[in-house]
């Protein structure tokens, strides 16, 4: 089995396309395999499985970790969703740049994107779970801080016209207040 990685216009994220075998009976592929994805140039040890589900027009995100910093590995197991990831490394020249793509339990892509990324998706289906491989463990709500999902800085192009959003989402600050944060120092590129 062959897994293709393609690279996207922010150094680091990348969408990979596992190879599915499909047939009368239903498909098979590997999500995962440590020694392909190591000669990808991706991680080879994830340490965490995170599992979401969420109705249509749901925004989750902008969020990150910094302690510890993690990259996720994210995909759509049912449904539909516009998956996102948003360099905010203080020092990459992409700094505020996005990238998104619909993924889907048809297409089967998964988005990867490093440490120093803030991550969300929009639910585009009636319904959607999304799972995230993490390369860190969850170090708790004191590591961990989210970007507005509509900053004008960033100018995500999201294709939900009217979000539902949790309080935490509404209320997270601005990249330009996230970088003033003493936190963010740690956010630079390897």
């Amino acid at each position: 089995m062959q897994t293709e990685v393609e690279k996207t216009s922010i150094d680091g994220v990348v969408v990979v396309k596992p190879e599915v075998f499909e047939d009368e009976r239903g498909f098979f592929m590997e999500v995962f395999r440590k020694d392909q994805f190591e000669q990808l140039g991706l991680p080879g040890e994830f340490v965490q499985l995170n599992h979401s589900a969420s109705k249509k027009n749901v925004v989750r995100g902008l969020h990150f970790q910094w302690d510890p910093p993690m990259g996720k590995l994210m995909r759509v197991t049912v449904g539909q969703a516009f998956l996102v990831a948003v360099d905010i490394r203080k020092d990459s020249p992409t700094l505020g740049r996005w990238f998104g793509i619909e993924a889907s339990e048809k297409n089967k892509i998964q988005l990867y994107a490093p440490p120093c990324f803030a991550r969300g998706f929009a639910v585009l289906s009636d319904y959607a779970e999304i799972q995230y491989m993490c390369t860190g463990i969850y170090g708790g709500p004191k590591g961990e801080s989210g970007v507005l999902w509509n900053d004008p800085q960033i100018g995500i192009d999201w294709p939900v016209k009217d979000p539902v959003l949790s309080d935490k989402d509404k209320n997270a600050q601005t990249l330009a207040e996230w970088l003033e944060r003493p936190e963010s120092e740690n956010f630079k590129m390897p």
